[in-house]
């Protein structure tokens, strides 16, 4: 690919993108340390958004700031939207372009908890990233960390820089696990208003949540073990 194709737009900061924030500068370099190529910035990148900033559902907010690069790594937990979001600011720190994405999926293995809280097993607007590197676009998804995959019986999810790297169909068992049902596409920066008009309507009681009730991701899932 020519570098006259690759728009700034993939390499800008945000406000939800925020990679100049000392805190997210910081949290690249420690991940990056000595890696020269691109290709292995981004696969140390990915493995440090992955495990070093743990899963948890429950972190979901409809609060703008929530979502910040920067909020992410202060917190060291969230859920996969800012943590797409974390890695993509990431990635474009380090030149590397990189979109965020999202897609509609199918979670077979939710806690009965929050299954009964969001009313279905369809989980919108579940977050991923789109980045350049050696002339193609890939796709990784640095969501579960490596004690949620063990919890959970879940392969882990690993990337190369080479392949895509999205939820695998089965778990460690060969049941269901996730289930891709549409994609949304890919953006230069975070579609808030819509996402947040969609989780409002489609997911009230998490909404509602987020206001002040909280929840366990991980003892809930050793207690249904």
């Amino acid at each position: 690919m020519n570098t006259t194709d690759i728009s700034p737009k993939w390499l800008a900061a945000t406000p939800f993108m925020d990679y100049r924030h000392p805190d997210v500068a910081a949290f690249v370099r420690a991940a990056v340390g000595d890696a020269a190529s691109n290709r292995d910035k981004a696969v140390r990148l990915y493995y440090a958004v992955r495990d070093r900033i743990r899963y948890d559902p429950y972190r979901f907010s409809m609060e703008p700031e929530n979502f910040r690069a920067s909020h992410t790594v202060q917190q060291g937990a969230a859920y996969c939207v800012p943590k797409a979001l974390l890695y993509a600011a990431g990635l474009r720190s380090l030149g590397i372009p990189a979109r965020p994405g999202f897609a509609d999926v199918k979670n077979h293995l939710a806690t009965e908890r929050l299954l009964k809280l969001i009313g279905t097993d369809l989980f919108t607007w579940h977050g991923y990233v789109s980045l350049l590197l050696d002339g193609r676009w890939v796709k990784a998804t640095p969501v579960f960390n490596i004690e949620m995959c063990e919890r959970f019986h879940v392969l882990p999810l690993e990337f190369d820089g080479t392949r895509d790297a999205l939820m695998h169909p089965y778990n460690a068992h060969n049941e269901k696990h996730m289930e891709y049902v549409c994609q949304r596409g890919e953006f230069d920066d975070l579609p808030f208003d819509e996402m947040a008009a969609d989780m409002v309507r489609t997911y009230p009681q998490l909404v509602a949540m987020a206001e002040g009730r909280g929840g366990d991701f991980e003892h809930e899932a050793i207690h249904e073990e």
